[in-house]
């Protein structure tokens, strides 16, 4: 039996309860991941975060096409 099919047999309480259990325990994960970060000494320099500024920054540059032909007027 495969998990899908597993779960697809529970009540539908349960599988809600379950949802919601889940999205719980990742709000939970989301609210004390900088605490963590903190006691682990992870926190991220200036300069890091400038860096990953710099590569996440993307500009849309538009070329013109050639008409057909071979006609560049």
């Amino acid at each position: 039996m495969s998990f899908w099919s597993a779960y697809k047999n529970l009540n539908p309480r349960t599988r809600a309860l379950f949802g919601v259990g889940l999205m719980c325990w990742a709000g939970i994960g989301l609210l004390i991941s900088p605490q963590v970060e903190k006691a682990l000494d992870m926190v991220p320099t200036e300069e890091e975060k400038r860096e990953l500024e710099r590569k996440l920054d993307f500009r849309v540059v538009s070329v013109d096409r050639e008409k057909r032909g071979g006609d560049k007027s």
